[in-house]
C-alpha cells in the first residue's frame, strides 16, 4: 500500500483552513448583527421610566426638543411625557429660574442677569450644546433685486438710528425700488433677536422697534411670506421648511456672499450669523431617571439625527463626547454665558 502524497495533501489543508476560516467569520458577524444593541439589552431601560418634563424657551431649539420629546415618548410607552412650549430664549429663563421647568430650550447662552436670578433662586445647571443654527434672513419669493446683503446694509436697516429714517428699499441701495420696507422679526426675549443683534448691530437687545415682533417663527413666515416687499430673519430650520414661502438672502459677512446651507453653517464659512444651541437642565432634576436618560438620548445619535431631520447642522461628535461627560459628572454653571462668555470654538470651551 503506497503512502500519502505529502504534497497532495497541503493544498487540501489549506483550503480546509481557508473555509474553516470563512465559516468562523460568518458565525462573528452574524452573532454581531443579531446580539441586541446597548440600548435594547434592558428591555426595561427606558418602559420603566415615567415622570412629565417641563421644558420651555426657545422657539428655535423647539422643532429638535419637540422630536426627541416625541420619539422618547414613544419609547417609554407613552410613560414620560415633555410639554416643550416656546415663550423664547428670555421667557424660558424665566421660567427655569422660577422652578417652573426643568430643562430650558436656548439659542444663545445664558446671560449673567439670568445666571443672577438662577443664583439667587438656588437653581443650578448644567450648560449642553445640542446642534448648530445660521440664522436666516428672508425675503418675500416674488422679491427679484435682493439676493445679498452686506452686514452693513443689515445694520443700516435695524439699527436704532434707523427707526423712521430708513424705510424704504432704495434708501438701503439707489438701485433697488421705492418701496417701503416691512420688517418680520422675534420679540425682544427671544434668543434669536438677542444673537442677530449683537452679531449685526453690535449690541444684544439693540435695535429699530417698528417691526412686527413674534415669539413664534411661523407668525414670522406668514407675514414674509404675504407681503412683497418685507425682509425678517428666523433659525435655518423654519426657512428649510418654509423654502416654497420665502426666499433666503445670502450674506457677506467680509468674505463674499455666502447662503446658509449644511456645509456653510458647519465650516463657519457662513458668517457672522451661524451660532451654537442649546439646552439647560436644572442640576436637581438631573438626578431623577427619566430627565437623565432623556437628556441622554437628546446627546446620542438619535438626537444628533433628529437635530438634522428637522433642519439643524449636528456637531463634530468629539462635542457630544465631552457634554455627556459633563453631563454625567454633573458639571454645573457656564462656559458660554455670563460675564467671562467663552466665544471659541464650542470643543474647546467644553475642555475649560
Amino acid at each position: 500500500m503506497s503512502s500519502p502524497n505529502p504534497h497532495a495533501t497541503k493544498p487540501m489543508l489549506m483550503r480546509l483552513l481557508i473555509l474553516a476560516a470563512v465559516v468562523i467569520t460568518a458565525i462573528v458577524l452574524l452573532a454581531a448583527a443579531c446580539s441586541p444593541s446597548e440600548e435594547t439589552t434592558d428591555p426595561g431601560r427606558y418602559t420603566s421610566l415615567s415622570g412629565d418634563i417641563p421644558i420651555d424657551g426657545s422657539s428655535t431649539v423647539f422643532p429638535i426638543t419637540e422630536a426627541v420629546a416625541e420619539e422618547f415618548g414613544d419609547l417609554t410607552g407613552g410613560n414620560v411625557r415633555a410639554v416643550v412650549g416656546i415663550s423664547g430664549t428670555g421667557g424660558g429663563f424665566k421660567k427655569f429660574c422660577a422652578n417652573d421647568t426643568v430643562i430650558s430650550d436656548a439659542s444663545r447662552p445664558i446671560k449673567q442677569k439670568e445666571v443672577d436670578q438662577c443664583a439667587a433662586a438656588g437653581i443650578e445647571y448644567i450648560e449642553l450644546p445640542v446642534a448648530i443654527d445660521g440664522l436666516s434672513v428672508v425675503v418675500n419669493p416674488d422679491n427679484d433685486f435682493v439676493e445679498c446683503l452686506t452686514v452693513e446694509q443689515l445694520n443700516m436697516i435695524w439699527k436704532p438710528e434707523s427707526e423712521g429714517v430708513v424705510t424704504h428699499w432704495n434708501q438701503v441701495d439707489p438701485s433697488w425700488p421705492n418701496e417701503e420696507i416691512k420688517m418680520y422679526a422675534p420679540g425682544v426675549d427671544s434668543g434669536t433677536f438677542d444673537y442677530f443683534t449683537e452679531a449685526i448691530n453690535g449690541d444684544g437687545g439693540v435695535s429699530r422697534g417698528d417691526f412686527v415682533a413674534s415669539e413664534d417663527d411661523n407668525v414670522l413666515v406668514q407675514g414674509v411670506s404675504g407681503d412683497r416687499y418685507s425682509i425678517g430673519y428666523f433659525g435655518y430650520a423654519y426657512y428649510v421648511e418654509n423654502q416654497d414661502k420665502v426666499k433666503v438672502v445670502a450674506i457677506d459677512g467680509g468674505n463674499g456672499c455666502i447662503a446658509p446651507t449644511d456645509d456653510a453653517i458647519n465650516n463657519g464659512s457662513y458668517a457672522p450669523l451661524s451660532r451654537p444651541l442649546f439646552i439647560y437642565v436644572r442640576s436637581d432634576a438631573a438626578q431623577e431617571d427619566h430627565i437623565a436618560e432623556f437628556v441622554r438620548y437628546y446627546l446620542s445619535d438619535h438626537g444628533q439625527e433628529l437635530a438634522a431631520s428637522v433642519g439643524y447642522i449636528p456637531f463634530p461628535q468629539e462635542v457630544y463626547d465631552l457634554a455627556l461627560n459633563l453631563f454625567n459628572a454633573g458639571s454645573t454653571g457656564t462656559v458660554f454665558g455670563g460675564e467671562n462668555a467663552y466665544k471659541g470654538p464650542v470643543a474647546d470651551g467644553l475642555t475649560r
